[in-house]
């Protein structure tokens, strides 16, 4: 069993840690893409000779706090020297998901109406949110 595995055995019976789980996953994985996709578009691995004097190398990386449905992830998002990379995995300046939204949306579209989604909303998530 790896521990991916192991982790979400553990998780189980607490939604609590399969969110945090689930949480850490998601940022790790994302990180992970990031950093290939600053991989392929350089063409070359970090570290290797191959990117030696090319004229442009990796150049450390910013931070991003991204609202999922699962909390918050911190992301590091890579950056090169000439400033020439530009990263098509998240969408430029998007802090959160439109998880929440999307459901309001489709709810309302059904005819639930918007003192119910409300009601439905605090009872989820335990915020007031306005029926307006």
């Amino acid at each position: 069993m790896n521990d991916f595995t192991k982790n979400m055995a553990q998780a189980l019976f607490n939604q609590d840690k399969i969110n945090d789980l689930l949480r850490k996953e998601l940022q790790q994985a994302v990180n992970d893409l990031l950093e290939a996709e600053l991989t392929a578009f350089l063409g070359y691995d970090p570290y290797a000779r191959d990117g030696w004097n090319t004229g442009n190398s990796r150049n450390g990386a910013y931070f991003r706090k991204v609202d999922t449905q699962f909390g918050e992830i911190e992301i590091q998002v890579p950056r090169d020297r000439n400033c020439l990379f530009h990263q098509h995995t998240l969408p430029d300046y998007k802090q959160h998901s439109d998880v929440l939204e999307n459901m309001i949306i489709k709810l309302y579209s059904k005819g639930v109406t918007t003192r119910e989604i409300a009601d439905l909303i605090e009872k989820m998530y335990g915020s007031h949110y306005s029926p307006a």
